[in-house]
């Protein structure tokens, strides 16, 4: 399974302390495939830095690139279904690039994807991915 993790999800997942820590173990046990771009990659890293630490921000980071199931991809087309928050459409361009099963996202911009038939796009909240996780007994 190959997913696209949006920055609001990861933040929620690094703290062991967070309730979402699974999502983060998940991807460092190896047991999902993550696509990434070098844009999501420094928007991870400077989002991690203004909430945690730039020390986190660089670790998990570095984690990322190091990982065999975390997928750096190349983007090639440039779709622009995301209107409202035009900066989001790099996640969705990584997931068409990368042909990901889905975006993890808690963010309402990404809803617009589930009206639009082609690219179909399919996105899933971080409590939906869990569910589906559990179901197929990954989690």
């Amino acid at each position: 399974m190959i997913v696209v993790i949006d920055t609001n999800v990861l933040l929620v997942s690094v703290s062991s302390r967070s309730k979402y820590h699974w999502l983060y173990q998940l991807i460092l046990n190896e047991q999902v495939q993550i696509a990434y771009t070098n844009e999501i990659l420094a928007e991870y890293e400077e989002q991690l830095a203004s909430h945690w630490h730039p020390d986190v921000a660089i670790a998990v980071t570095r984690s990322l690139t190091e990982l065999p199931n975390a997928l750096s991809t190349t983007i090639y087309y440039n779709l622009r279904l995301i209107d409202k928050d035009e900066d989001d459409n790099k996640f969705v361009d990584c997931a068409f690039a990368a042909n990901a099963d889905f975006i993890v996202t808690n963010d309402s911009h990404f809803n617009v994807l589930k009206t639009i038939d082609f690219p179909s796009i399919p996105t899933l909240r971080i409590d939906e991915f869990k569910q589906l996780l559990e179901r197929e007994n990954i989690l």
